[in-house]
Order: C-alpha cells, then structure tokens, then sequence
C-alpha cells in the first residue's frame, strides 16, 4: 500500500520552483502540496471541510464566523496555493461567489488538473500579481478577502503597505473583512508593523495564533482578523482553544503593536524568512 501511494507522487516545475503533489498515508483522497520542500497546502478532495494545518483552521474558524451559517459570501482570495480554503467555503457556504488570484500559472494549472475543484464551486482563477489585480477591482465587491500570498517563504514587499492596504479596504464591503496570514518570529518586529499597517485602514482586529508565538518565543503563523466593527472575540476565543493546537485570541493590539507605525509603500519590506530548516508557510 506505501509503495503504490508513493507512486501517484508527482513532482513539476513551475514559476516558484520546484512543486510536489504528495499522497497523505493516512487519508486516501488528501494531498499535500510542496514547494521546494515546504509544505504549503493540504487537501482532502472528498471531505474539503477537513484542516490539516492549524493556521488554516483559524482562518476558517473566521470565515465562519463572518457571516451567519450557511450564508453565502463574495469571497476574494490572494494567494491561491492547492486552493484550500476557496474548496472550505464552497463546502460550508454553497453558492459563494469566489475569486482567486495567484501569480504563478503553472501551479494553477498543475493544481487544476490533478486536484480538481468541485463541480458548480463557483471558483474562479486568475493567474495575476495580487497588488495589480485588487487596484482593478470595483469598490465594495466583496464581503472577504483572505491574504495569504508568499513568494517563496516571504510576502512581497508591494503587499505589506498601508497603500495595499486601502485597496484591500476599498473593495471590501462596508460589513466585510480581510483575514491575513502573517508569518514572524521573535521579536515580531515584521508582525506588529503589519497589524499597525492593516489597522490603519481596518481598525477593528483582532489576532489568532499559538501562545507561543504571540509571546515572541517562536516562528508561526499569526492570523489577523480586520473590519470596521468589532471581530466576534467570544466565539473566536472558544473556538481557538478547543483546536487540536490551542491558540489564543489577542485584542489588545495598541500593546500588542507598541506603537510602530503603519508602513507606507517607501519603506515596507518583505515578510522575514522563517529560520533554516523550518517548512515555510503553508495554504
């Protein structure tokens, strides 16, 4: 059985590097998408309600929790990877509107073809730098926008200003949100200048993320949940401590963020690289 799963393994060149497909040992229709040797994505295409990672999680915990059950969403996503969570919406909110974009279109095409979408999934993808495609969109056409563009292991400069930002901001809908995936370690420096930037045209955010990390005691995934009303805090905390890995919710960005400053298009700089021998960030 090992043998035979490690023969449907697939490994293709596209415009980031080097992408391997690999079968999951443990469920028989899941796959794990790599890049250069990092994990970035984890599908089950029978069952795309199921979470491998526990950043992923969290973001779906936000997506739920958005919008009441089962209602369906104007969904944006930057950053496509083996398109995780435009599957998970499609799943828990039929009839959603989705948009992807992802620069690189040889992964589009290896992850259309050998994971397909489902059937009347209403997603739809544009091979496009994410920057230039928000900037050409109309104002207010989307009730979610979820960021989680890396370039490698990094997020590209042009996506960590306030100037992005207000984009982001500019076609969301008045009632709608961003959920942001940052990736930091100590001291944070990279993350608090991202939740001052993001806030400067959301305001009301909140984080999710292990102990740990917002501690600044390791590198992880830390996920911004951003709007212009109050995030739903109570449900949020409930939901991130009964995870597989408990995570805590933070609300207290003004001490969280200690003062930095937003970060406008002059000085902003990718996100840092995870630490040697750490699998970067995953979708």
């Amino acid at each position: 059985m090992a043998q035979r799963k490690a023969s449907r393994r697939r490994v293709e060149t596209v415009a980031s590097g080097i992408a391997e497909l690999v079968p999951d040992p443990d469920r028989d229709t899941a796959w794990t998408l790599m890049l250069d040797g990092a994990p970035q994505s984890h599908v089950d295409l029978a069952d795309p309600s199921y979470l491998q990672f526990e950043y992923v999680r969290r973001m779906a915990s936000a997506i739920d929790l958005v919008a009441p059950a089962g209602k369906p969403v104007r969904a944006l996503h930057l950053g496509g990877g083996a398109l995780t969570l435009p599957r998970y919406i499609a799943t828990t909110r039929p009839g959603s509107a989705q948009r992807v974009v992802e620069i690189d279109g040889p992964l589009v095409e290896l992850v259309r073809e050998a994971l397909p979408l489902p059937a009347n999934g209403n997603i739809r993808v544009r091979v496009a730098d994410a920057r230039a495609a928000v900037e050409g969109m109309r104002d207010a056409g989307y009730d979610l926008v979820v960021l989680d563009v890396f370039a490698g292991a990094r997020t590209p400069a042009h996506l960590n200003s306030t100037e992005f930002a207000q984009q982001v901001a500019r076609v969301l809908d008045p009632a709608g949100w961003l959920i942001a995936n940052v990736a930091d370690g100590p001291p944070l420096k990279y993350a608090r200048s991202q939740v001052a930037t993001i806030r400067a045209a959301l305001p009301e955010a909140c984080l999710i993320a292990d102990a740990g990390v917002l501690r600044g005691r390791r590198f992880g995934n830390l996920v911004v949940l951003a709007g212009r009303t109050p995030p739903p805090v109570a449900e949020l905390t409930r939901r991130a401590a009964g995870d597989w890995f408990p995570g805590r919710v933070e609300t207290d960005l003004d001490r969280f963020t200690g003062g930095v400053q937003p970060v406008p298009d002059a000085t902003a700089t990718p996100s840092p690289p995870p630490p040697a021998g750490l699998f970067g960030n995953r979708k």
